[in-house]
C-alpha cells in the first residue's frame, strides 16, 4: 500500500497531498483580496511555487493546471502573470474556465499536479 502524506492539514482540506510521487495542490487563491485579477494571479503562482518547493517539486515538474476565473474578462491579465511566470519549454497541460468561485473577492483560484 502506499503512503498517502498530507501537508498543511486543516479540517476542510490539505494544502499538499503526495502519493506516488505525484503532487496535488488544494485550489490557490490569493490573500490579499483587492488586487487585480493579475495582482491575485501573481500572489496564487508565488504560492504554488512555495508549496511546491515544500516537497521537493519546482515548476518545471507541473504536469497540469486548472485555472478558474470569477470572469473571463480578466483572462488577459491572468495571462499577463502566467506568461512570466510558466517555464518556457515546459508549461504545462492547462484548462481555463470560467466559475462562480467561494468569496466574490476571489478574481483567480488555480489547483496544480505535479510529479515530484
Amino acid at each position: 500500500m502506499s503512503t498517502i502524506q498530507r501537508y498543511h492539514v486543516g479540517p476542510r482540506l490539505s494544502e499538499i497531498v503526495v502519493h506516488n510521487n505525484t503532487v496535488y495542490l488544494a485550489g490557490q487563491i490569493a490573500e490579499v483580496l483587492d488586487k487585480d485579477a493579475k495582482g491575485q494571479a501573481e500572489e496564487v503562482l508565488a504560492a504554488i511555487d512555495r508549496l511546491l518547493a515544500e516537497v521537493g517539486s519546482d515548476k518545471m515538474r507541473i504536469l497540469s493546471v486548472t485555472i478558474y476565473l470569477a470572469s473571463m474578462d480578466d483572462y488577459d491579465a491572468m495571462n499577463e502573470a502566467w506568461s512570466v511566470w510558466a517555464p518556457q519549454g515546459h508549461t504545462p497541460a492547462r484548462t481555463t474556465v470560467e466559475a462562480r468561485l467561494a468569496d466574490p473577492r476571489y478574481k483567480v483560484e488555480m489547483t496544480v499536479t505535479a510529479a515530484l
